[in-house]
C-alpha cells in the first residue's frame, strides 16, 4: 500500500494526464460528457495547485485554516459555475471554439 502523500501525487498525475486527453477530445468530439469532465478535472487541478501555494506560502494555524476554507469555497463555486455554464449556456468546448474563431 502507498502512503496518503503517494496516492495524492498519483491522483494529481492522473488528472494531469486526463486533461491532456480531454483537450483533443474537446476539439474532436465536443459535447456534454467532455464539458462536465473538463469542469471536474479543471476544478480539481486548480484546487490542488492552489492548495500547494497555500502549503508553500501561508504559515500559522489560523491563516492556514482560513486559506484552506477559502480554497474549498472557491473550488466549489468554480465547479458550480462551470456546471451552470455547461447546462445553461454553450458549454466549455463550444465557448473555447468560439474564442478561437475570433
Amino acid at each position: 500500500g502507498g502512503s496518503k502523500a503517494s496516492l495524492h501525487w498519483t491522483g494529481e498525475r492522473a488528472v494531469s494526464v486526463l486533461l491532456l486527453g480531454l483537450l483533443p477530445a474537446a476539439y474532436l468530439c465536443p459535447g456534454p460528457a467532455v464539458d462536465y469532465s473538463l469542469a471536474a478535472a479543471l476544478t480539481l487541478h486548480g484546487h490542488w495547485g492552489l492548495g500547494q501555494v497555500i502549503t508553500d506560502y501561508v504559515h500559522g494555524d489560523v491563516p492556514i485554516k482560513v486559506a484552506n476554507t477559502g480554497l474549498y469555497i472557491l473550488s466549489a463555486l468554480t465547479f458550480a459555475g462551470l456546471c451552470h455554464f455547461n447546462y445553461h449556456d454553450v458549454g466549455i468546448c463550444k465557448a473555447v471554439a468560439m474564442l478561437w474563431s475570433l
